[in-house]
């Protein structure tokens, strides 16, 4: 069973992070902390938010280290103080729970020409990005940070990308990641078969799909981006978290099949 994600009341507005494309920001929450608050009126909205807390929650989960993901409340007031804006635009739209990742202090950018993966680690990340199909883990943008001598994994917004065409996420689920050749460790990635085994067998042990689509708030779901092409009609948030659950079941049910593409696509590139 997952642990509930906190929920934290932010009170400050500190900074836009402009390297973000969806203008992610700097915040202090009410438990005196920093966050990387992660706004669902961006971009893709509540869907990129879904894709953090699915990656992320899975991460942890697998045993990777993962800042602490909180579910981060504005106020309606909150930030009306800000003078860009479109940061003032961004702020209204996104009244209500957001994401956020606690902010990592004194952390920098992992650089693979500086720092070395070893085999097992870098073969572990080239899995769970292959499973959940997440495009952003390049040489140009790792989404690694290295703290405290220890590699650690954010930014999973551009995993899933299934759920932005929802009418063939069946065949989706069962597709090799062919863009798994340009990840930033897939050289390093050599144990793959062998991570493949120790994951599957951890995962069959427990229902932790379902549980970690279980911490979607309702409030997400209530969206227009989830509306029907075909129907014109909004499905209900359970049947919208049935298609989360479902999507992750049958991909790791068909993990060979990702796990066969990382290995060829290796070879290929030593």
């Amino acid at each position: 069973m997952m642990n509930k994600l906190r929920k934290v009341e932010m009170i400050r507005y500190i900074k836009p992070l402009r390297e973000g494309g969806s203008l992610p920001a700097l915040a202090e929450g009410d438990d005196g902390y920093l966050y990387v608050l992660k706004f669902r009126g961006a971009g893709q909205g509540v869907k990129v938010l879904i894709s953090e807390l699915i990656g992320g929650e899975l991460a942890r989960f697998l045993g990777f280290k993962v800042p602490e993901l909180v579910f981060a409340h504005l106020d309606v007031a909150y930030g009306r103080t800000e003078p860009d804006e479109e940061i003032q635009d961004l702020l209204k739209a996104s009244t209500g729970l957001n994401l956020a990742l606690h902010y990592l202090s004194g952390s920098y950018t992992f650089d693979p020409a500086v720092t070395q993966v070893d085999s097992e680690l870098a073969s572990q990340i080239v899995w769970l990005d292959s499973f959940l199909t997440n495009v952003d883990r390049t040489a140009k943008n790792t989404n690694l940070l290295s703290w405290n001598k220890e590699i650690w994994l954010i930014d999973h917004g551009a995993s899933l990308y299934f759920q932005h065409s929802w009418d063939n996420w069946e065949e989706m689920a069962e597709k090799p990641f062919v863009a798994i050749k340009n990840h930033v460790l897939l050289k390093q990635a050599s144990e793959l078969e062998k991570v493949n085994q120790a994951f599957s067998e951890k995962i069959e042990n427990g229902n932790i799909f379902d549980d970690i689509v279980n911490l979607i708030p309702e409030s997400w779901l209530e969206n227009e981006v989830f509306m029907s092409f075909d129907t014109g009609k909004m499905p209900s948030p359970e049947e919208i978290k049935l298609v989360y659950s479902s999507f992750l079941k049958k991909r790791f049910q068909s993990r060979e099949i990702f796990v066969k593409e990382a290995i060829h696509a290796r070879e290929r590139l030593i």
